[in-house]
């Protein structure tokens, strides 16, 4: 699928009573907050959550990149190589921005956790927590 290609309707309404995270653009859901395992990744533009599974998402070509883990609690931000990983950038099906990336392969052995995971920047996503108030 051409991640450019405009993929409006094929927009899925999902979980709808479930807490989530939609796109902060188009509100497309994106995920179950119960599918997040980790809010300690860094994406492109800031922090970035690491997600078990998502919806309404539209994958660009693979290629291997060379990812940085940024520490920011030091004086000054340190960056930790986390090793090559073949990833492929994640768009939102429903209004095409970028949101994160998924990842392929991991070649060192310590980061295999990652695989079959989306890193999903926090940025670009708003938790929805679909909370029902008793009258």
């Amino acid at each position: 699928m051409n991640p450019y290609a405009d993929t409006k309707n094929q927009v899925v309404s999902t979980f709808r009573d479930h807490p989530r995270f939609i796109c902060a653009t188009c509100s497309a859901v994106l995920a179950l907050q119960d599918e997040l395992i980790s809010k300690s990744f860094s994406g492109r533009d800031g922090r970035g959550y690491l997600i078990h599974s998502a919806v309404n998402v539209k994958l660009g070509e693979k290629e291997d990149r060379p990812l940085l883990r940024v520490l920011p609690r030091h004086t000054v931000a340190l960056r930790l190589i986390t090793g090559v990983h073949t990833v492929a950038d994640v768009f939102c099906v429903g209004c095409n921005d970028r949101i994160g990336w998924y990842y392929h392969r991991a070649a060192d052995q310590s980061q295999k956790y990652k695989e079959g995971k989306y890193l999903l920047e926090r940025e670009k996503m708003v938790k929805e927590n679909n909370w029902k108030l008793d009258d």
